[in-house]
């Protein structure tokens, strides 16, 4: 089961703040903390799950390796590791950041900003399995948005820029009383920006930005898996009014092997013998990605049985080393016999004894067991 995005857990944006990532992280711990909701599993999976996302997103380096690879660049360093509150947070910083978001007693104006982050971008990208294996270099378009030349991103036709809205003075906000409390609200005149443009650009039409195509290699490295993120920090949109630019972020789908099938960083194939080559034993050749393995089969190999070739596997990300490659031997019984076939199997069969008694599946497992 695939875990859920970090971010999502919080419930906030990838250019998220360290203080915007702590208040969101305080909200959900008290909403869902144990002591809040006695009994309801659903409400304690759930603040163990902010929990685990912020001790990931509140350290920078841990939080560079899931933005770039998601949970397959931790290594498996993510996971919930704190006591009640990860981080530091108590219940005495959690009411006072809540009751202060939701109260705004003689608050300060907060002026608004014209200026925003551009949006982060998602590329899907399909590669192959040996690609996912060596790793690769691939050239990709991708359509964004790129501040418009024509106004150099003012969204004027003049040049000169916005005007301060004359409706909220350029605050963004427009203020009531409500006894003891002072509500704000999002101007509708200049939907909270501050600013009006009088005079559009007649190339964006007063929205700063235009879209255009652009090319990017993108740089696959070995030992990625179907789902792993790349992120590309900068490449996505430009933002409003010559804000920063978002985030790109190709996620990659790898095409199926036709016949190496993947489990973690091992890889499992299945292997048809002939009967003399299990009863007798022997050395065969097989395929691999990286060049032909030698896999030994011991004398008396039953059918079914997995023999394991170490650092044959897929390698590991951003690591040194390789998984396993797990060979399993099915043997193969032939559908017609000549007729001198037939009289070897036969004389075989008159030196053979076997006990026909039926057996219980989990004593056959057991028997397995002796031969792996």
């Amino acid at each position: 089961m695939s875990k859920a995005d970090y971010y999502e857990v919080l419930g906030v944006s990838r250019d998220v703040s360290e203080q915007e990532l702590k208040s969101a992280y305080r909200k959900q711990a008290l909403k869902f903390h144990p002591d809040r909701n006695p009994g309801d599993h659903a409400a304690e999976e759930k603040f163990k799950q902010a929990s685990e996302a912020y001790q990931v997103l509140s350290d920078a380096d841990k939080r560079a390796a899931y933005d770039r690879y998601g949970h397959a660049g931790l290594g498996g360093g993510g996971g919930f590791n704190g006591g009640p509150f990860a981080g530091g947070v108590d219940i005495s910083d959690i009411f006072g950041d809540l009751f202060g978001e939701m109260f705004n007693v003689g608050g300060g104006q907060q002026r608004g900003s014209r200026q925003q982050r551009g949006d982060d971008l998602r590329f899907d990208l399909t590669i192959d399995f040996d690609d996912a294996y060596f790793g690769t270099e691939t050239e990709v378009k991708i359509r964004r948005l790129e501040t418009c030349a024509t106004c150099q991103g003012k969204g004027t036709a003049s040049g000169r820029g916005p005007s301060v809205c004359t409706q909220c003075q350029g605050r963004g906000q427009l203020r009531y009383q409500q006894g003891f409390f002072s509500v704000a609200r999002t101007c509708s005149a200049c939907g909270g920006s501050g600013q009006v443009i009088g005079d559009p650009c007649s190339t964006c039409r007063g929205q700063t930005r235009v879209s255009n195509e652009f090319k990017l290699t993108v740089k696959v490295p070995p030992g990625v898996e179907e789902g792993t993120r790349i992120r590309y920090s900068g490449e996505g949109d430009a933002g409003r009014a010559s804000g920063p630019r978002g985030d790109l972020y190709v996620v990659l789908s790898v095409r199926p092997h036709d016949f190496f099938e993947r489990q973690g960083y091992d890889l499992h194939c299945v292997i048809p013998i002939s009967f003399p080559q299990a009863a007798l034993g022997d050395e065969i050749e097989v395929p691999g990605i990286d060049g032909p393995i030698s896999l030994k089969i011991p004398e008396g190999t039953q059918s079914g049985r997995e023999i394991r070739v170490r650092g044959r596997g897929m390698p590991y990300l951003n690591e040194k080393g390789h998984g396993d490659l797990v060979a399993r031997v099915m043997v193969q019984i032939p559908r017609k016999l000549s007729r001198n076939q037939r009289e070897l199997v036969t004389k075989l069969a008159e030196t053979l004894n076997v006990d026909n008694k039926p057996t219980s599946p989990g004593l056959l497992d057991k028997m397995k067991d002796l031969f792996n």
